[in-house]
């Protein structure tokens, strides 16, 4: 047993020193990989409802290179207390926080901001969308749509596990198929990871619209104003577009390799990640590179926050009355981080069928039961791609349309060449096909590579089949 353990300490150490980037770096290591970790427990124990030890398990293994450390970590849930405790060898403690209706937070020992929960009056309000199921599970009529659903659910007979938790797919408004892992059901909140950002980029698209804010101008961030200061020209939508050019590396990976960026210092060892990123220096001019990184929607959601009224409570309330509540989504938790600034990168849960209610705001050209939700264009607009961005991304959303690398690899492999998406790391889909009149949602926790290890490109490919067939049959064709 000894030697076993000293070998994998060698082996973890080798992998650990290969990766560093500098000895600066490589203290963060612990306190980052533990915080990753202890946040995702938190919130998928206590406002998921699901078992902390299937979810470590789960999630460790769809990150690669975790498998090198996932030995060395204790963590610990407290019931009681709802609090969750992780450390790698005893070093690098995180320390994560539920609290009733915001989720969980890292405690990184310092002020917590209080924040006054709104009443919770999205559940008793009348939707503008009309409904899009009864209250149970709809299973297909279709066999071949049917099939398609037992496809994505099926576990490879090598490894990686795909883990599939929930689809939803809904054609002209309605959920034609759903199908729920052991464990889920309709209402359980589910945690989108970056498909967070594309709500933050429709409660920006809401903004406009009011005349809050504007795309074109400069971003209203008070610490670059500074005449000489060259942030002064990154604009909301750089922010949206992931080309403002801030020096915090790239959110692209969830793996042991990431916890070097700079963007997951921020993440999981700042208590204010909106002041850290602003802090940031450029390293490219704004709007010259496409770079995609969390820091960008986490100054998004406190620009969000300032013009909802400079509060942490005002931006719940705004996105509770001007977007939650006229789409029907009831079982919705945005994360704070302790200083009060909306984690709006990558921590929202939502219900799979509340996941499929957002695509389909977009899916209607952003209107709800005859009245404009987001601005007229803006959906063109969130899909419209970005230059540069080779994974085909538009603002906010992920994109088909264009020629970059992402979005001919989808094509060839199923995709429609009109769909757009918001996505999340480990598997999180929200796809819209708007020549399909199709929402597919997909929620899961695979690793992110290879491509195909999710399923989503076989999942896509038999829905749109499908439910196209259907479609001609009922013409009479």
């Amino acid at each position: 047993m000894f030697r076993r353990n000293l070998l994998l300490i060698l082996a973890t150490t080798t992998a650990l020193g290969a990766l560093a980037l500098s000895a600066a770096r490589a203290r963060d290591v612990p306190k980052i990989a533990t915080g990753f970790v202890a946040n995702i427990l938190c919130s998928e124990t206590f406002v998921s409802g699901q078992q902390p030890d299937r979810i470590f398990r789960e999630t460790t293994a769809a990150m690669p290179g975790v498998s090198l450390i996932t030995w060395a970590m204790d963590y610990h849930v407290d019931r009681a207390r709802k609090e969750t405790t992780v450390t790698l060898l005893g070093l690098g403690r995180s320390h994560a926080v539920y609290r009733e209706g915001l989720g969980c937070y890292l405690d990184h020992g310092g002020t917590v901001a209080e924040i006054a929960v709104p009443s919770d009056d999205v559940k008793s309000s009348q939707a503008l969308l009309p409904d899009i199921a009864w209250p149970s599970v709809v299973a297909s009529a279709n066999p071949q749509l049917a099939a398609a659903l037992d496809r994505a659910f099926a576990e490879p007979e090598q490894p990686p596990k795909r883990a599939t938790k929930a689809i939803v797919v809904l054609r002209d408004g309605r959920v034609v198929a759903e199908r729920y892992a052991d464990g889920y059901g309709i209402d359980t909140p589910i945690l989108g990871f970056s498909a967070t950002k594309s709500v933050m980029s429709a409660l920006t698209g809401i903004l406009v619209r009011k005349g809050a804010l504007t795309l074109d101008q400069p971003a209203p961030i008070a610490a670059w104003q500074g005449a000489n200061d060259p942030r002064r020209a990154i604009t909301v939508d750089h922010l949206l577009r992931h080309t403002a050019g801030l020096a915090l590396g790239s959110s692209l990976q969830a793996s042991l390799g990431s916890v070097f960026e700079p963007v997951n210092r921020m993440k999981f060892m700042e208590s204010d990640m909106a002041g850290y990123a602003q802090s940031v220096p450029l390293e490219t001019p704004p709007g010259s590179h496409w770079n995609y990184n969390d820091g960008n929607t986490v100054i998004l959601s406190r620009v969000v926050r300032d013009a909802a009224g400079g509060k942490a409570a005002d931006l719940l309330r705004f996105a509770r009355a001007e977007l939650f509540a006229p789409l029907g989504m009831r079982n919705v938790t945005i994360e704070f981080d302790a200083s009060g600034n909306a984690e709006g990168s990558s921590q929202m849960l939502g219900s799979a069928r509340d996941w499929a209610r957002f695509g389909q705001l977009y899916l209607n050209d952003g209107v709800a039961g005859g009245k404009r939700i987001l601005p007229e264009g803006w959906v063109k607009y969130s899909a419209s791609p970005t230059p540069n961005a080779w994974v085909g991304m538009g603002a906010g959303f992920w994109t088909n349309l264009g020629d970059s690398f992402g979005a001919n690899y989808r094509n060839k492999h199923g995709w429609p060449r009109d769909a757009f998406f918001a996505k999340g790391t480990m598997g999180q889909y929200v796809i819209i096909i708007p020549s399909e009149k199709l929402v597919i949602v997909r929620l899961g926790r695979s690793p992110n590579g290879p491509p195909e290890a999710d399923g989503v490109f076989r999942l896509v490919a038999d829905v749109v089949a499908s439910t196209a067939d259907k479609a001609k049959l009922a013409r009479g064709n």
